[in-house]
């Protein structure tokens, strides 16, 4: 400074003149200085870190670079040199070291953000991070960051301690209650989330109340978001997963089977007892040979054990149409590439209904994806449906404008009742 003065004097100026000049030259030569510096740090040194970052074997160093933690924190370079060259201005010393310091503390608050998101993305990298996800925690962390940088920051502008400042605050825990109620909720439930491994990321869940039938896709403080199946998107006040009830299909996932759960109805007015025709053509079929066989054994020991009268079929043990066509769906089944012989398999009779008796079909497919899930259910039913008359059995179905079309056209009918 001092040198830029005499400089000025030798020309002849005015003191005020040079007073003004000589602190305009100097402003110029720190911004100039401070340009310079960020330049170097961000072209050179930054660039080189970044080429030895990058290059590291950790997977991490991408990471780092693409949230640009170190670009973030060149911006103290300019900040420093203008805070330790605030003594060249003594009038506004105080003032240029406040402003340089309050913006370093803001840089400093914008680096260890960054940093949290890289510590997130770096753990989201890990298998873990879907079992126990700590963006809640990240969030939490956040807050707690920007309202102590907060307090620091005004501190350091009106010259007090943070720790009055601080003390101040606690008259206002109930407005801060109010304010981050959200917030502390969203805590307490991704804790228990969280330490109940309740739902996980890449979890399909179920959520009627709020049209919410997809898979989970983040986790944070405040909120679960679910992309449901539709493609749109659902989000989920993360204490109503705690508040209120949901299913979550991670189970059947991780089982490796799909349950199956669907009944044929089955006209009662076609089910009767098995004819010796009908024996000999279920005798042909691969699947119930050795059932009609020994059934048969079965049926006729204990008939001749009991002296049943075969005058009547009523009497004694028989076979009936609809209790081959179980046996047949049951034995389908066992033979079934795409069912899951592990899990629990059935075919039973459920109480006869209006529509008919149900045939319930409780299985488990080896295969959870949902379009091959359907397919496999559609292909048992095809099947079902187009063999129940290979046993004498009708699928019961209301009358359809068709049917009754039919019947009117009926010359029997016609005759009858015309």
């Amino acid at each position: 400074m001092d040198f830029i003065r005499n400089q000025l004097e030798q020309l002849g100026m005015s003191e005020p003149s040079i007073s003004y000049l000589s602190n305009i030259i100097m402003v110029l030569f720190i911004a100039l200085i401070s340009i310079l510096a960020n330049y170097i740090a961000k072209r050179i040194v930054l660039k080189t870190v970044h080429q030895i970052v990058s290059n590291n074997r950790f997977h991490w160093g991408h990471i780092v670079v693409q949230k640009k933690l170190f670009h973030r924190l060149s911006h103290l370079v300019p900040a420093i040199i203008i805070y330790y060259s605030a003594y060249i201005f003594p009038p506004y010393q105080a003032v240029i070291e406040k402003a340089a310091m309050t913006y370093m503390i803001i840089i400093m608050i914008t680096v260890l953000n960054a940093l949290l998101n890289v510590f997130d993305d770096i753990y989201r990298t890990y298998e873990v991070s879907k079992i126990r996800p700590i963006k809640s925690y990240i969030q939490v962390a956040k807050i707690i960051l920007f309202i102590i940088g907060g307090i620091i920051v005004i501190s350091s502008l009106i010259g007090q301690n943070p720790l009055i400042i601080l003390s101040g605050l606690g008259a206002l825990s109930a407005v801060l209650m109010l304010v981050f109620k959200d917030s502390i909720l969203g805590l307490v439930a991704g804790v228990q989330l969280s330490s109940n491994d309740m739902v996980r990321v890449g979890d399909w869940i179920e959520m009627p109340k709020y049209n919410a039938d997809g898979d989970v896709i983040d986790i944070t403080l405040n909120t679960v978001k679910v992309r449901n199946f539709d493609k749109t998107i659902t989000m989920i006040p993360s204490y109503a997963l705690i508040s209120d009830s949901f299913r979550n299909w991670r189970g059947m996932q991780v089982s490796g089977g799909r349950r199956i759960k669907r009944s044929i109805y089955i006209d009662i007015s076609s089910i009767r007892f098995c004819t010796e025709e009908m024996v000999a053509e279920f005798e042909k079929i691969h699947y119930l040979t050795d059932y009609v066989t020994t059934k048969l054994e079965e049926i006729e020991a204990y008939n001749v054990e009991h002296q049943v009268n075969r005058e009547s079929n009523v009497n004694g043990r028989q076979l009936t149409n609809v209790g081959v066509f179980r046996e047949y769906i049951h034995q389908y089944l066992r033979n079934h590439p795409k069912i899951n012989q592990d899990m629990t398999m059935i075919v039973r009779q459920l109480a006869p209904e209006d529509r008919g008796l149900p045939l319930e079909i409780y299985a488990f497919s080896n295969d959870i994806n949902w379009s091959v899930y359907e397919s496999v259910q559609a292909d048992i039913f095809d099947h079902i449906f187009a063999v129940a008359q290979t046993f004498g059995l009708r699928a019961f179905q209301n009358p359809t404008g068709h049917d009754i079309v039919q019947l009117k056209e009926d010359k029997q009918y016609v005759r009858e009742y015309s």
